[in-house]
């Protein structure tokens, strides 16, 4: 199983759990983007698109932010090697011009199992409208209270309760990509 990291805007830095997870994980793929700053749903969706339809198994993405969204906009043929996507702390493209270019975000259910994870006070997505993606995408709700956007701001670095949601994506049942990394998760989950 192959792990394809899809990071937001403006990438996510070096003490970011996706950053930590790419050097950490045994042949994680990291996408790249042309232009972090301004992005293109195009030229964004275009770039997930090839990394994904590149890798010669099914995939496994782990989104965040603006990732999320550009993961739903996905054409069939990459959706179709996807066998499951970790999709965390979505943006609003519609609360922030520079992100306008990826709305109106896909409202239908994404054809793989999702694991939607979300915060009470994420400044970038209301969780109500976090809720909503859970809802539309058919995605298990992950709720956290007060871990702002899920990032090294809000204190998440290695984020071992993502590391094992992300290892509950992987229904073939082995764990060998995630030895390296802790997956024991704190004590609490709320779901929906």
């Amino acid at each position: 199983m192959r792990i394809i990291i899809v990071p937001g805007w403006r990438d996510s830095g070096p003490g970011h759990w996706q950053s930590l997870w790419a050097d950490r994980l045994p042949g994680a793929v990291r996408v790249r983007q042309d232009d972090w700053i301004t992005p293109s749903r195009e030229a964004w969706v275009a770039s997930i698109a090839q990394t994904i339809v590149r890798q010669g198994e099914p995939v496994v993405v782990v989104a965040h932010s603006l990732g999320c969204i550009a993961t739903a906009h996905l054409p069939p043929e990459a959706m179709d090697r996807i066998q499951g996507a970790l999709l965390v702390a979505p943006a609003d493209p519609e609360r922030r011009a520079v992100l306008s270019d990826f709305a109106p975000v896909p409202f239908q259910k994404l054809p793989y199992r999702t694991i939607l994870v979300a915060s009470a006070n994420d400044p970038y997505c209301p969780v109500r409208l976090a809720g909503a993606y859970a809802r539309a995408w058919g995605s298990e709700f992950v709720r956290l209270q007060d871990a702002g956007h899920i990032n090294t701001e809000s204190g998440h670095g290695e984020w071992p309760l993502g590391m094992a949601l992300l290892q509950s994506l992987a229904l073939d049942g082995t764990d060998a990509p995630f030895s390296k990394l802790s997956s024991s998760p704190p004590g609490f989950l709320e779901t929906a």
